[in-house]
């Protein structure tokens, strides 16, 4: 059966509060996508933003963003004021991350102190179940309170190294006690109304496609409390980090920092850990999207300390026998493979033996090549077809940096004269192709510019 879908982040959606949360807005998106007739709403990653207020540099790979937790909520049950949550209403268009950072958390910890949670026992059972992962995030982020926001690796030796007479004396303190109890709250808040949304989402017929970095920020909890999983010295320092190799884009390519996998121990241990993140992936969403898909065949290495990722290098990874094991551990679950750029034989090998769809944009498509890829008579039906995605421009935006050759070639593919309903034709486009799957940036279906990209 062939569906179709729209990509918007729960942070673009309408709110008075700077960022779009789960609040009565999101419901009343999923009733539009249902009467519309649509099968997928895509979010991009849900977790705390980090580094450069990227999703894909979240403090945890598990961790849900406390920016997303309805406000009104939390006054409807007594535990904020009319008044405060008027205090944290911003009218402006773009998200200002650094108000939100300042305001937000505050709110949150008067709710966490009002509440009485501790004596809930819904609360009680949500962080028994979650213990695995919640405890190291909320040490986590009540020592990084501690040290004024600094990052893991500039902590105390023995509380950075994850000592645990370090843990035993910070926790001696009950204000630090009291921090951490606040980031628990925060979760739970933020796990049971995206479980209240989701459920609603698919009552309606509406799946989740979420989207989740293949790596992890080398400030988070994961690296912190369980370094052995990746590639870093006896001090806890990364000896080698992720990156792409110079290209078409970028003559230094791109450094993103993030600590590699050492992949020997993942095997030793059946990829555990892996599955394990896999299996609460399929709690949050109904399909997964792995960004950087390519990194599991091969793995660009870039030495730590260098200032750009020329000098790099490329690695195997983990290849089919993830997968595998996912399949026989997790049973077969939908993915989609993010296997954007350079693709190598071995790559197409390995999309191919998953058997996940890939991913065609159609902003890749018009170079004045006939055999491009990612034009539409090149397809195969196991793939899921974009306009753009939260990587690439708007399609008015991406239309006004094209060169006439490739504008004429547009033209011609479409049939038309001029690009006034450019948005148009292509979803049109994207559409009639015979890909199983086609979501739209909801950008593109506003025919907004420039002015609108995510990214």
């Amino acid at each position: 059966m062939r569906t179709s879908g729209v990509l918007l982040p729960v942070a673009s959606l309408p709110s008075k509060y700077g960022i779009g949360s789960f609040s009565e807005e999101a419901y009343r998106f999923v009733d539009f996508l249902a009467l519309a007739s649509q099968t997928y709403w895509q979010v991009l990653p849900m977790g705390p933003t980090g580094y450069g207020d990227s999703p894909y540099q979240s403090f945890s790979t598990y961790a849900g963003n406390p920016y997303f937790i309805d406000l009104e909520e939390l006054a409807s049950k007594g535990w904020l004021t009319k008044r405060e949550l008027s205090a944290a209403e911003r009218k402006d268009l773009k998200i200002d991350y650094e108000k939100i950072y300042l305001t937000r958390f505050k709110l949150l910890k008067k709710a966490y102190e009002r509440s009485g949670i501790e004596k809930d026992p819904d609360y009680a059972e949500f962080v028994k179940e979650n213990a695995f992962w919640l405890e190291d995030y909320a040490l986590f982020m009540a020592i990084k309170e501690e040290y004024r926001g600094k990052a893991f690796s500039e902590w105390e030796e023995k509380i950075r190294l994850h000592k645990k007479e370090a843990i035993k004396t910070f926790l001696a303190d009950e204000k630090n006690v009291k921090t951490s109890g606040s980031y628990r709250f925060m979760q739970y808040l933020f796990y049971r109304q995206w479980e209240k949304l989701k459920a609603y989402a698919n009552e309606k017929g509406i799946k989740i496609i979420g989207d989740i970095p293949i790596y992890v920020a080398f400030d988070s909890a994961d690296t912190w409390a369980n370094p052995e999983l990746f590639r870093l010295d006896k001090k806890n320092v990364p000896l080698a980090v992720a990156g792409c190799p110079p290209d078409y884009f970028s003559a230094t390519g791109q450094l993103w920092g993030n600590p590699l996998y050492r992949w020997e121990y993942h095997k030793e241990t059946g990829y555990a850990w892996w599955l394990k993140r896999l299996e609460f992936c399929y709690k949050l969403y109904d399909v997964v999207r792995i960004d950087h898909f390519r990194g599991f065949d091969e793995y660009y290495s870039i030495p730590y300390g260098d200032p750009t990722a020329e000098f790099g290098h490329w690695e195997k990874g983990p290849g089919y026998e993830l997968f595998d094991e996912m399949k026989k551990k997790l049973g077969k679950r939908p993915i989609i493979a993010e296997d954007l750029g350079f693709l190598t034989p071995s790559v197409l090998r390995l999309v191919k033996k998953c058997g996940y769809p890939g991913m065609k944009i159609l902003e890749f498509a018009f170079d004045s090549s006939e055999d491009n890829d990612y034009l539409p008579h090149n397809y195969e039906k196991n793939c899921v077809v974009y306009t753009g995605t939260h990587d690439n421009d708007t399609v008015f935006g991406w239309y006004s940096t094209l060169k006439k050759k490739d504008r004429d070639y547009l033209k011609e593919y479409l049939g038309c004269r001029n690009a006034k309903n450019l948005n148009w034709d292509l979803i049109r486009l994207a559409m009639s192709s015979v890909a199983d799957t086609c979501i739209i940036p909801m950008q593109d279906y506003l025919g907004l510019g420039s002015e609108a990209r995510i990214n």
